[in-house]
């Protein structure tokens, strides 16, 4: 089933006017009309569909004309009408619970439903928008919890957590003591997140396993202006900082598993601001391999693309290809010359954006770039990578939309442009090798291409006009005839996973199963992308520096200039004992087996607390006056423990 909903805007008027509801039962070959279901005179303003159960449908009337939600169960045959007495600006659908739905209006209340929109029900006022979040599962005990941030005053907030349907004020808890910073509150998998400014000094804090909260600690030296959550996976947080002698930069730290202890991973990525004014960072996940990140680095006001293969610990340049498309050399050698990729998403999601790679197909990545010795914003081409990015290929030498089809399989590229197209070219090799093919008898200006990702229908539809005062065009295209048959174990092969080389990635050796580029067999959805894994024997670069410390030259790991690695013996009391740090910790979700005795893992040690030494003050002349006017160090020493302060 395809819906489609489309809108006529009134120039004149500064408004939309009128709305249609289209349905397809065959995947897009024919449309009906739903206008007199819904109402013929309602205007839609937004459809949804339930995340969790695809045939319950919700749409929203527009506020203007009457507010009301039109509700379906049976995937839009059907539709049901609910007054409501709010403006909704979002929705927010429970991860787990098919009825139960958040909204938010335009007057910062939250409502929530727990009957799919029928019914709802005010759950808090003063509500600051985005921040608000259900439950997480299997980590709240109850699975109706809501997280909210209300606002208090100008630039104070409160962290208020309570049941959707039972948040009067007796019933609401509030974990942070004191006020937060407004727009701070973030709820991601384990971790709570928020912050506090005092005397125009950020303080972060985080919440693991819905603990109390813990300050979150960066290098001493690093004094933040501002900081976002990149990424919370696989129990790690990734952390973009601004630190106070940045402007339009972040750096990249990565935490221990409370989300306490941050590291330095990378310097001066390259940000922008997206059309909400949020925050943009050049920094992509690779799909299906673990711990491999791409990041765009500011190198003497030059970006260039590094690529990890430890989740941060290490980074590198990308190597360019030998050859262009037409196959003339590059001679583009690292370090002075290497390939530099695009790494943003994009804001619409019926395109690809520039770097596309999938689960599905691991180790393959496509994406948009140039080689030389930094990223451009002209001169684009297509570039492809078939083993997780040790060699690349360009496959265009022109800016391309590029989608995985067939569960990864095959490869579709429409090219990105502002005039009309008819053809599209098709790939089953892994972009060796492409097949053009023309999907419209007059040129199409394509605004986006629709396809159900991970299944095992074969359908696409490109939609668009013939003009800009045209009609929308639909285009079905059933690409099954691609393919001959379904693949057997035949046509499969093995591939080793690597970095330049060196087998051992993430602490294991792992073996990768694909299919046989230019073998014309549909892949099965379920077939098992991993052929195997052993873990290898733990080695240095299996472990980060541990928080305190800073890796050198020799790739030893020492105690940075401004922490004492002895500490940890302040919480001490006679009779027992602590794990000191040995400088490293280990990368987190990394596989290697240790041996015997590792040199690296903390080692128990007996605690010998002693009582405070006398404090000393001194400066770094030896003299304890100065002239007006000038720079004075002062050193202080108490127990062990030395500062500087200019």
């Amino acid at each position: 089933v395809i819906l489609i909903l489309t809108k006529l805007y009134d120039f004149n008027l500064g408004a939309v006017t009128e709305s249609s509801l289209w349905r397809s039962t065959d995947y897009g070959s024919t449309y009906s009309k739903l206008n007199d279901k819904v109402g013929s005179r309602t205007v839609l303003s937004y459809l949804y569909v339930c995340p969790t159960n695809k045939q319950k449908i919700l749409m929203l009337s527009d506020p203007e004309v009457e507010s009301a939600v039109l509700i379906s169960s049976d995937e839009g045959a059907s539709f049901e009408k609910y007054p409501i007495n709010f403006n909704v600006l979002s929705l927010l659908f429970h991860p787990a619970q098919e009825n139960w739905i958040l909204a938010y209006s335009h007057d910062y209340k939250l409502y929530s439903s727990m009957n799919f929109g029928k019914e709802w029900q005010l759950v808090h006022e003063n509500v600051m928008p985005g921040r608000f979040y259900w439950a997480v599962m299997g980590l709240d005990r109850e699975s109706d919890v809501v997280h909210i941030e209300t606002r208090i005053a100008k630039g104070r907030a409160k962290y208020v957590k309570c049941r959707a349907q039972r948040c009067t004020e007796g019933n609401r808890q509030y974990l942070f003591p004191g006020h937060v910073d407004t727009n701070s509150l973030v709820v991601q998998d384990e971790y709570v997140f928020t912050q506090v400014t005092k005397s125009g000094r950020a303080s972060y804090f985080v919440s693991y396993m819905r603990e109390s909260f813990r300050q979150m600690k960066l290098p001493k030296y690093c004094l933040p202006k501002d900081m976002h959550i990149i990424s919370t996976d696989e129990k790690q947080v990734f952390a973009a900082v601004q630190e106070w002698n940045q402007n339009n930069t972040y750096s990249l730290y990565i935490s221990d598993s409370p989300g306490v202890y941050f590291i330095l991973s990378l310097e001066n990525l390259r940000t922008s601001r997206g059309p909400a004014g949020n925050l943009l960072v050049d920094f992509y996940k690779v799909e299906g391999i673990n711990g491999m990140y791409l990041a765009n680095k500011i190198v003497d006001n030059h970006i260039k693309t590094f690529i990890t293969y430890n989740k941060g610990q290490t980074w590198a340049l990308l190597p360019a290809p030998t050859t262009n498309v037409a196959g003339n050399n590059l001679h583009c050698i690292l370090p002075f010359c290497s390939l530099h990729l695009h790494l943003e998403m994009s804001e619409n999601p019926y395109t690809s954006g520039p770097i596309t790679s999938k689960k599905s197909v691991p180790g393959i990545i496509v994406a948009t770039g140039n080689t030389g010795t930094e990223l451009s914003s002209t001169n684009l081409g297509m570039f492809i990578t078939s083993d997780a990015g040790n060699s690349w290929r360009q496959i265009f030498d022109e800016e391309y939309n590029i989608w995985f089809l067939d569960n990864g399989g095959a490869l579709l590229a429409v090219l990105h442009a502002t005039t009309p197209l008819r053809q599209l070219w098709i790939s089953l090799d892994e972009g060796k090798k492409w097949d053009r093919h023309s999907f419209s008898l007059a040129p199409l200006y394509v605004d986006g291409v629709l396809m159900e990702p991970e299944s095992d229908n074969h359908i696409i539809t490109f939609f668009g006009h013939f003009s800009h005062r045209s009609e929308w065009q639909l285009i079905k295209i059933d690409y099954k005839g691609l393919f001959s048959r379904r693949c057997m174990d035949g046509d499969y092969q093995t591939w080793y996973l690597h970095n330049k080389g060196e087998l051992c990635v993430m602490g294991e050796k792992q073996i990768y199963m694909k299919r046989r580029p230019g073998n014309r067999c549909m892949l099965a959805q379920d077939y098992s992308r991993i052929y195997s894994s052993e873990p290898c024997l733990c080695t240095a670069y299996d472990f980060e520096c541990d928080y305190g410390w800073e890796r050198q030259a020799d790739g030893i790991c020492s105690p940075a200039f401004w922490f004492n690695p002895n500490s940890a013996t302040k919480s001490c009391s006679f009779s027992q004992s602590f794990l000191n740090s040995t400088g490293y910790r280990k990368v987190l979700s990394n596989n290697c087996k240790e041996r015997g005795r590792n040199a690296f893992s903390p080692k128990r040690v007996a605690c010998h607390p002693k009582a405070p030494q006398g404090l000393h003050l001194s400066t770094s002349h030896g003299e304890l006056s100065a002239t007006i006017g000038s720079n004075v160090t002062f050193m202080i020493h108490l127990d062990n423990v030395s500062h500087n302060y200019t």
